[in-house]
């Protein structure tokens, strides 16, 4: 393998208004191409907006949802990859046709459609069907793979896609800056995003503190750090819907160090080079060696019934 150039994004998309967001991603792509990145990565239904679906009925998901890879969103996509010769994963709903809809990300580039993932734990609308594998596939030499947000707090998920050879797993979410049960967690007010460019410090310290950026660090280098992956985390940033998301998209290595991170209260890409010595030289890539499966094969792939707690909030679906 050689060093490759990733790009992960930030932006503030806008619900259910796809030309919008694709020509952000067009802008985006072209940034980060024009800096020497190879690849690009979006947040979790860039393509679409995601918090607006929670109100949809099973029509009107429908209609925004699309097929892949023969949809109007996939085409333009591989229009936008091979304009700005840069490789983009990004986010819609998909749907099949026996009517069943999934949360889906996918990487494309010039040639077409790389890669589809559907998320495994999708919650934010009833109606949405949950995938059922993982996927690793090639980018310029390494093993990648993809889980989309609440994906990656089952910490199974992520090993399971490592053990499957993915040296970089992206991370598509949006997240944070919600309510939940956790000392804390909470909304941030969107009158401080109105205001940012006047007061940008109430702003930052809301983005960055319990609501948001400080419980990020709690669980996401230790995603890198124990699995010996390059984790590429897209968050979007502004307002989705009626609720402010913070970005903080970065880039972490598997020493589960930040190698690059966006920090502009604004559309945002942040470019890191991925290096492969650091995949056996991290000790991610000891503990994997010295597992023990004949101690705990049995405990883990125990059978159990899946169990999805979700809480509702001001008509806002939170997991939990």
């Amino acid at each position: 393998m050689e060093n490759l150039k990733v790009a992960t994004a930030q932006f503030e998309n806008r619900s259910g208004d796809k030309a919008y967001n694709l020509e952000m991603i067009n802008q985006l792509s072209q940034q980060a191409s024009s800096k020497g990145a190879k690849v690009i990565a979006f947040h979790e239904c860039s393509v679409t907006g995601y918090t607006f679906a929670r109100n949809l009925s099973k029509e009107a998901l429908l209609e925004i949802s699309e097929f892949i890879p023969d949809g109007p969103s996939i085409r333009k996509l591989i229009e936008i990859s091979k304009s700005n010769n840069i490789t983009i994963l990004a986010g819609l709903f998909e749907k099949d046709a026996d009517d069943k809809m999934y949360k889906a990300y996918v990487c494309v580039n010039e040639n077409g459609l790389v890669a589809k993932f559907r998320k495994l734990h999708p919650f934010i609308n009833p109606h949405l069907t949950p995938g059922n594998e993982y996927v690793v596939f090639d980018l310029f030499g390494w093993k990648c793979g993809i889980l989309i947000c609440y994906d990656n707090n089952i910490i199974e998920n992520v090993r399971a896609t490592k053990l499957l050879g993915a040296d970089i797993i992206f991370m598509p979410h949006v997240t944070m800056c919600t309510p939940s049960t956790r000392p804390g967690a909470g909304f941030v007010a969107p009158v401080l995003w109105e205001n940012r460019e006047a007061d940008p410090t109430s702003l930052r310290q809301e983005f960055d503190g319990a609501k948001g950026r400080s419980w990020l660090m709690k669980w996401l280098p230790a995603r890198a750090y124990d699995n010996a992956i390059y984790a590429v985390f897209s968050n979007p940033i502004g307002m989705d819907d009626d609720q402010l998301k913070n970005g903080c998209s970065m880039i972490l290595d598997p020493y589960g160090d930040i190698i690059a991170e966006c920090r502009e209260l604004d559309n945002d890409i942040a470019i890191a080079t991925l290096t492969p010595e650091k995949l056996e030289r991290a000790g991610g890539s000891r503990y994997l060696k010295a597992r023990r499966p004949d101690l705990y094969r049995d405990i883990i792939g125990k059978e159990h019934t899946p169990e999805q707690k979700v809480i509702w909030l001001t008509n806002t679906q939170i997991e939990q």
